[in-house]
């Protein structure tokens, strides 16, 4: 089971930028897809960006523009960098590991993002 660690939340102001960092304890280069889901307080977690083993990528429509996916197989590591944050963006963001098409999806613990004056 993939072991994941997130990085790089916290309090920002709006129109402010950040980076999340998801590190995997081995190698991601054969896992199918990753990517970050949001939950913010009373709702259900909701799929921010998602990039697959293939380089390709997929936003949800209230980030595209401002969110970029990315990953670097060398470092286990993907991440997602947000910016022109808006306070609807906050909320606690998992990342999330898939190592193939028919296999659950592994979580990491969530790192909080408030977007706040």
């Amino acid at each position: 089971q993939v072991q994941l660690v997130e990085s790089g939340g916290g309090l920002v102001q709006p129109g402010g930028s950040l980076r999340l960092s998801c590190t995997a304890s081995e190698s991601i280069g054969s896992i199918y897809s990753m990517g970050w889901y949001r939950q913010a307080p009373g709702n259900q977690r909701d799929l921010v960006a998602v990039v697959i083993r293939d380089g390709s990528t997929n936003y949800a429509d209230s980030v595209k523009g401002r969110f970029t996916i990315s990953r670097d197989n060398a470092k286990n590591t993907v991440y997602l960098q947000m910016n022109s944050l808006k306070p609807e963006d906050t909320a606690v963001y998992y990342c999330y590991a898939r190592p193939s098409r028919i296999s659950a999806s592994n979580w990491g613990q969530g790192t909080q993002v408030t977007v706040s004056s």
